[in-house]
């Protein structure tokens, strides 16, 4: 077997495979200067790291694909050969998507692959098409959102490994769900991570919230990128998984002409051809830019979609009144900024952003940009996770308006996208939670969080411990909540909701430009056109008529019972409910 590394900083590596040691050599290929390699018996399972120059630190591989024991530990050889082969996922193109994400250790009280798997028929009875995986990368400890990995082709061996990821995957597949899996490519978590001592992974040319930023335009990041890249394609090959969500890309420090997304897009699409099969890529991003998903031809970056925090924010101070933080540009008048957001995909479109204190965001060319570009949700582990408490909307708000937030949601125009327990109202908070097994980093971050939220109010008794093992205890889902009421009738309501996306084409039409939105701010209701079909929710206690401006349509859902449109077009809607309508 042929084992090879980058390390360009160094005269000398070799490899320790089991309890050999190997001299490695210069690759000759001149195109590969600072490659190392060396042929070595192995199998399955063996461990191996690296020893650089005369430092006597075995470290592991930077591209190993599994780590046993943790970041800290060596290598172990994985035979993808020997793994459980996986056919390909449903050919369920982006448009008719309806995503659901989800964090594989709090997502059952087992916090595995296999735990998950066993999850799965709730999904298909749910009816969402792709299972949306937070990041499975190795990071210290054994519990973690998964943000702070640091070995970027490696699977979490708490989860499972390899070998765990592998099985999910085919589970999946086998009950008709493609898997999306959360990547992070802007920082590495801060501690565990070997991988300045091979190369200039990183570079001080630009800094970040996490420090030096990873090195994409410097000297040598042909390599970082190059890595960076097999990472991500060697999750849609290797495990056969259909799609990639890539944090935050307004933190990728990039100056080069050609750049990181657009590359990486470009082999993703390259893939996808290859295989075909329809792999996608979803960015995250705060910059309210079309040019991410805009098609290289036509000077974008040619990503696939991007979450769309502009439509949470604006349904969120909606349903809750909130006007803290960035939620202030959204509150002053939140139906009109929900009505923008449906019609126009982004609420900062070049306007004034107070929380920024400057002017933000790009416009959408509604006739050249399909809905399917945009992810939109009323929840995601960062909106939930990132509150002092964890407290989801269930914590605050009635069944009735947690129904009107799903139907928002999922009928609109935007691919949707719901986040574990949400379908059901979980009373279960989602909190952060860390595992550092640093004591001086695990304070760190504990007086950090409780200094953060100290400076909006806080009292740091009330802010949970990240490091108390009960603060993840309380962050895993109650699966007896789904049989019991009001969860039970929410849960039907989803499981409506998505039906009817999947049998009404005009709530998959792509064409953004065709949304009718109508809205009352002081009455508090909305309702939107898509074709054919009529949405119109009540966000107030008290009943509302709205008048459709059009009759001879018919109730296809209600949240409470309704009487069908009068012959002048105006439904009766009950206080804080929803009705769709159609032929």
């Amino acid at each position: 077997m042929q084992f090879e590394v980058w390390a360009p900083l160094t005269g000398r590596v070799a490899m320790r495979l089991n309890d050999t040691a190997y001299e490695m050599t210069p690759d000759p290929d001149p195109d590969r200067q600072g490659w190392w390699r060396v042929e070595a018996p192995a199998g399955d399972g063996d461990r191996y790291g690296f020893v650089l120059g005369d430092v006597p630190v075995v470290r592991p591989d930077p591209r190993g694909r599994r780590l046993p024991d943790g970041p800290e530990g060596l290598s172990a050889v994985v035979d993808f050969e020997a793994l459980t082969p996986t056919g390909p996922g449903p050919l369920t193109p982006l448009q008719d998507a309806v995503l659901y994400e989800l964090h594989v250790g709090t997502f059952t009280p087992e916090g595995t692959f296999d735990a998950a798997a066993d999850r799965l028929a709730h999904l298909v009875s749910l009816g969402v098409t792709h299972v949306e995986l937070m990041p499975v990368c190795p990071f210290p400890g054994r519990h973690g959102w998964g943000y702070d990995g640091v070995a970027p082709w490696a699977v979490h061996e708490p989860y499972g490994g390899p070998a765990g990821l592998a099985r999910f995957v085919e589970a999946a597949h086998a009950a008709g769900l493609g898997v999306v899996l959360d990547v992070v490519h802007n920082h590495l978590g801060p501690s565990g991570n070997h991988l300045p001592a091979f190369g200039p992974y990183f570079t001080e040319t630009h800094h970040t919230p996490w420090g030096a930023a990873v090195n994409l335009d410097a000297p040598g990041s042909d390599e970082v990128r190059a890595y960076l890249i097999g990472s991500a394609l060697a999750w849609l090959r290797d495990y056969r998984i259909d799609g990639l969500r890539l944090d935050a890309v307004h933190a990728l420090a990039d100056g080069r002409a050609l750049t990181f997304l657009e590359e990486l897009a470009a082999a993703v699409d390259a893939l996808a051809a290859e295989s075909a099969r329809p792999l996608f890529l979803i960015a995250e991003s705060d910059q309210c830019d079309p040019r991410l998903t805009t098609a290289r031809t036509a000077g974008g970056l040619g990503l696939h979609a991007q979450w769309n925090d502009d439509f949470h924010h604006a349904l969120h101070c909606a349903l809750t009144g909130e006007s803290q933080g960035y939620y202030a540009d959204f509150a002053q008048a939140p139906l009109g900024a929900l009505a923008k957001t449906l019609t126009r995909a982004f609420y900062h479109d070049g306007t004034w952003s107070s929380f920024r204190g400057r002017s933000h965001g790009r416009p959408v060319d509604r006739r050249r940009t399909p809905a399917h570009r945009f992810v939109g949700y009323t929840q995601t582990h960062d909106q939930v996770g990132n509150r002092a408490v964890g407290d989801r909307l269930s914590a605050s708000l009635s069944p009735g308006l947690l129904a009107c937030a799903a139907t928002v949601a999922l009928t609109g125009p935007f691919v949707p996208m719901l986040f574990m327990g949400e379908e059901w109202g979980a009373r279960t908070p989602w909190q952060y939670f860390t595992d550092h097994p640093d004591p001086e980093l695990a304070e760190a971050v504990r007086t950090g969080r409780r200094r953060e939220f100290a400076a909006h109010g806080w009292k740091p008794e009330e802010i949970p411990d990240p490091q108390d093992p009960a603060t993840r205890d309380r962050s895993r889902l109650d699966w007896s909540e789904p049989e019991r009421e009001p969860h039970a009738r929410l849960l039907d309501w989803y499981r409506t909701l998505v039906a009817l996306r999947r049998t009404q084409p005009d709530l998959r039409d792509p064409d953004l430009a065709a949304v009718r939105v109508a809205h009352d701010e002081e009455r508090r209701w909305l309702t939107f056109r898509r074709g054919d079909v009529r949405v119109a929710v009540n966000l107030s206690s008290e009943p509302v008529t709205i008048a459709l401006g059009r009759n001879g349509v018919r109730v296809l859902a209600a949240w409470e019972s309704v009487e069908r449109p009068d012959a002048d077009g105006r439904i009766h809607v009950p206080g804080e409910s929803a009705v769709v309508l159609g032929h």
